[in-house]
């Protein structure tokens, strides 16, 4: 893993609603550690090759932000790759007139519809795919004249949990924070390097993640983190406020669960956002007024997949406004047949912004209605992004990105884990080591009932619920 992430995943501050983990030296044996998580275990860049176009000033902002005496344990180096020729072009939004003629004629030659392009004539004429066609061979979806030196993956876990690694670009990756920028300019918030402050803060919360702390090249060179706030992170009382408030990230953005940790009081008090961004799950109304309430900044919900890189975005609460970038949007019926305007059906997605990914509807495997708002199209009643958090035996939460780590570090294919009112956890599995019930079990502090199956198909139809919990924590 290599590439800078800009999109849009306090123990001793305060009481967390996740369990309290210790923090794990290297003397401390952690029954639930995972060997990617080791600080700097998948580094394989130099510091040259991770930012071509690193600036004397950059540097020195970058490690003081790397060697901070308030730091937590980065996990990773991770850079932008971009030479000074890249930060310009990543800093453009890439035309959009006349884009999907352009896109059809890439996809007709790959090697995925080779066998039948010649009957491809129209979008309509293409076949709607899956994430299973990815998962069975995504390199039949890159272009075989495509660029690779600028080749970045990722993983995505998706609904049931396979997950799949996604070709992007690094490119692609970092007009990702342009896009950012355009949308709170949009709301009339000026958002400029300063050297006093972090540009960026991702932020996730959870056991384990990647953390890693890096510099935008095309933004002024200013620092970026990819920070994690749950508890186990951060070792000694008020290090995790004391860090944020030093920094003073401009933006945030990450997915309710961590978002919600924003809403410590300490740090309302202290943290000025220009903006926060939200993504992966659904946001709740009540959050959202709760952190607009709190900052009196944008809250701006994206609605995008990994595979398909940002669709829409909602700023109010309302209706997601398609992006006016190289993306169409389709509502699908079961059949693959296109609904009635305004009906409910599947968002599918043709999408054409990374160049080693060029996908034609696209299933998203998300429900919901197209309208229009304002003369834009829009994506209503969306359904398909809830989080879900388990209750542990000592009645703390535990976000099921918790489980989902540990049941992918097993080998399962897909799974669906359930929580019944009285704290009992039954999970169903496809594939997977002996030891699942044993680490899901540790990590929730109860037992854990698991079953085998042999087929994802035997999760259920169409997309069926990785989780539900029905306990409460009060």
């Amino acid at each position: 893993m290599s590439d800078q992430t800009t999109a849009p995943d306090s123990g001793a501050d305060q009481p967390s609603n996740t369990p309290m983990q210790a923090p794990v030296g290297p003397d401390v044996h952690d029954p639930l550690a995972l060997p990617e998580y080791e600080p700097n275990s998948a580094v394989a860049l130099t510091d040259e090759e991770r930012w071509p176009s690193l600036e004397p000033s950059g540097a020195a902002r970058l490690r003081a932000l790397t060697d901070h005496p308030l730091a937590p344990p980065w996990i990773h180096r991770a850079g932008d790759r971009l030479a000074p020729d890249a930060v310009h072009r990543a800093s453009v939004p890439l035309p959009v007139d006349g884009w999907m003629q352009d896109h059809l004629a890439v996809a007709r030659r790959l090697p995925a519809y080779r066998r039948f392009a010649e009957h491809l004539g129209t979008l309509e004429d293409f076949p709607p795919i899956s994430r299973d066609d990815l998962i069975d061979d995504v390199s039949a979806f890159v272009p075989l004249d495509a660029d690779l030196t600028g080749m970045i993956t990722g993983s995505s876990s998706g609904t049931t949990g396979n997950a799949l690694q996604i070709p992007d670009h690094v490119e692609e990756v970092a007009r990702t924070f342009t896009l950012l920028r355009s949308l709170v300019a949009a709301q009339g918030v000026s958002w400029r390097p300063d050297p006093n402050r972090m540009a960026l803060a991702y932020i996730v919360h959870q056991r384990q993640a990647f953390t890693y702390t890096s510099v935008i090249s095309g933004f002024g060179q200013a620092t970026m983190a990819r920070l994690n706030l749950h508890p186990s992170q951060w070792v000694r009382p008020g290090q995790r406020t004391a860090f944020l408030l030093d920094q003073q990230p401009q933006v945030f953005t990450g997915n309710p669960s961590s978002l919600a940790e924003l809403l410590a009081p300490e740090l309302v008090a202290g943290l000025r956002p220009l903006a926060l961004f939200c993504g992966a799950m659904e946001l709740s109304d009540a959050l959202r007024q709760a952190l607009v309430a709190a900052y009196g900044c944008p809250v701006i919900d994206i609605y995008g997949l990994r595979e398909t890189r940002p669709v829409a975005a909602s700023v109010d609460g309302g209706p997601f406004v398609i992006l006016d970038r190289r993306v169409h949007v389709e509502i699908l019926d079961d059949a693959g047949n296109t609904v009635a305007p305004g009906e409910r059906g599947e968002i599918v997605v043709t999408a054409g912004e990374n160049p080693l990914l060029p996908l034609v509807r696209y299933r998203t495997s998300d429900f919901g209605r197209l309208i229009e708002v304002a003369g834009r199209p829009a994506i209503t009643d969306l359904e398909g992004r809830a989080a879900t958090d388990f209750v542990a035996a000592d009645g703390t939460a535990v976000p099921s990105v918790d489980l989902t780590q540990y049941l992918q570090a097993e080998g399962c294919f897909g799974w669906s884990v359930v929580q019944a009112s009285d704290g009992t956890v039954t999970a169903t599995v496809v594939g997977g080591a002996d030891t699942v019930a044993e680490r899901l079990g540790l990590l929730l502090g109860r037992q854990v009932d698991v079953t085998v199956v042999a087929h994802l198909s035997d999760l259920g139809e169409g997309k069926p619920r990785r989780y539900r919990s029905d306990a409460s924590t009060g």
